[in-house]
């Protein structure tokens, strides 16, 4: 096989590369040399800083899970406190914070890629969900008590949070079933409710919740609702259990909230304002997404081209397959449009913002966690019964990539997005021309006592 070298940049590292690879050739005119900087720098860490010490970040984290009585609840290693502080010296910390990168979104998202690849590294630099949109929520409409009490120690990665939304008796895909109650008592709110799914509130890092609940039943119905700071040691907070994704437990967390009780001074911008709120928080997240998610596809397939290129079978190695080649075209052209369309979605958020970018964030929303699906299970299919144990990481990405295509919205929410965008759009009078009329239907006038439309 051809070896991986400059003169054959196909063969090459696509995510660390020192060359800008081809998929970001036609957004290189956004690019300032704040993005060639800073992804140098990204770059760097990972190949200097996180890969060789990755062997040893899982090493510790092992051991710690046998001091605990569930792996979830095991702290984070060391060697993960080691990397923050390279990540801080090399000016990459907090990275995902405009202020702090001082990139477009056009260019953050070619790098969240680079992240979704090196999950140890994107945790290093305190880029990590839901803490990321956590934090902007507290950036955004945090008071200055708010921010000093949470987001100063979320910054510093001293903590982690999560977003408490979903819920396991209504369909939480419309969110205006949420039914947890926020009641004003005095100068406390008394908040009731029962969420699940809730990421990252296992973890014992984690030590406050932004919740979704239900301030009012009366007005306008997105204006019925709030957020809300919610320490998870307040009394009252219950975690019930992990939640398993295909039977194995994960950081998701089944809440109870019983009578919890927070001060007045925990809401966060006004009453009502939960939705507002929301959509904030969520543009970003889902494009990060989407971005890490093209990452994992994009190691699948690295996987998918190694293993293929070391065994053989029936007189031939794998790679030399038909069947194979053609799965390995299929999926380069189906990611590398799947990149393009991620690239859209951030540069009409750059130019028009991101209410415009909606319909273009839902349509990667989809179309990403499908490709990297597909991409992952042929991956597995590749590298036989391998693919599915534990010596091979596929069947954790397989999981991973799957809960993405619930995460901040499912599917069928996304598509409707998309659908309601296009409806909106006025036929043009070529497309009329191509639909055409029957004309024998006003030349003998049979239909005459039918409405128009």
């Amino acid at each position: 096989l051809p070896a991986k070298t400059a003169a054959n940049p196909a063969m090459a590292d696509l995510l660390l590369s020192d060359e800008l690879p081809a998929d970001l050739l036609p957004m290189k005119h956004r690019f300032t040399p704040k993005f060639f900087e800073a992804r140098k720098k990204m770059v760097a860490f990972i190949q200097q800083d996180v890969l060789p010490n990755k062997e040893e970040w899982h090493r510790q984290r092992a051991e710690l899970e046998k001091t605990v009585d569930h792996p979830t609840k095991a702290p984070m290693p060391a060697m993960h406190y080691e990397l923050q502080k390279k990540a801080k010296e090399r000016g990459i910390f907090n990275f995902f914070l405009p202020e702090v990168c001082q990139l477009s979104c056009s260019e953050y998202a070619p790098l969240q890629e680079i992240l979704g690849a090196c999950p140890e590294a994107n945790q290093a630099m305190n880029c990590m969900a839901p803490d990321t949109g956590n934090m902007e929520v507290l950036e955004k409409y945090g008071n200055e008590a708010q921010k000093k009490q949470w987001l100063e120690p979320l910054l510093a990665g001293e903590i982690r949070s999560a977003f408490a939304m979903t819920e396991p008796g209504v369909a939480s895909s419309d969110a205006t079933n949420i039914s947890t109650t926020i009641q004003k008592v005095g100068n406390e709110y008394v908040i009731n409710g029962h969420k699940c799914w809730i990421s990252g509130s296992m973890r014992p890092e984690c030590k406050v919740f932004v919740l979704l609940g239900r301030t009012s039943n009366e007005g306008p119905v997105h204006g019925r609702f709030s957020m809300i700071l919610v320490p998870r040691d307040a009394p009252g907070v219950t975690i019930l259990r992990p939640m398993a994704v295909f039977g194995h437990e994960h950081d998701h967390a089944e809440i109870l909230f019983k009578d919890v009780r927070v001060p007045v001074t925990n809401l966060l911008l006004a009453e009502g304002k939960g939705f507002e709120i929301a959509q904030g928080r969520l543009g970003p997240g889902r494009l990060h997404h989407c971005m890490r998610t093209i990452g994992q596809a994009e190691t699948a397939l690295g996987a998918m081209l190694h293993r293929a290129s070391t065994r053989k079978a029936f007189g031939k190695l794998l790679i030399e397959r038909d069947q194979i080649r053609e799965r390995i075209g299929e999926f380069r052209m189906e990611l590398t449009a799947c990149r393009q369309l991620c690239y859209l979605a951030a540069a009409v958020a750059d130019d028009q913002g991101w209410k415009a970018a909606a319909p273009f964030v839902s349509m990667i929303k989809v179309q990403a966690p499908r490709v990297a699906l597909r991409i992952i299970d042929e991956s597995m299919q590749v590298h036989g019964a391998h693919g599915l144990g534990q010596d091979c990481k596929l069947s954790d990405e397989y999981a991973n990539v799957r809960h993405v295509r619930f995460a901040d919205g499912p599917d069928a929410v996304h598509l409707q997005t998309v659908a309601k965008w296009e409806i909106k759009r006025t036929p043009s009078v070529l497309a009329k021309e191509i639909s055409g009329v029957n004309p024998n239907i006003e030349k003998y006038g049979m239909f005459k006592n039918v409405a128009k439309l």
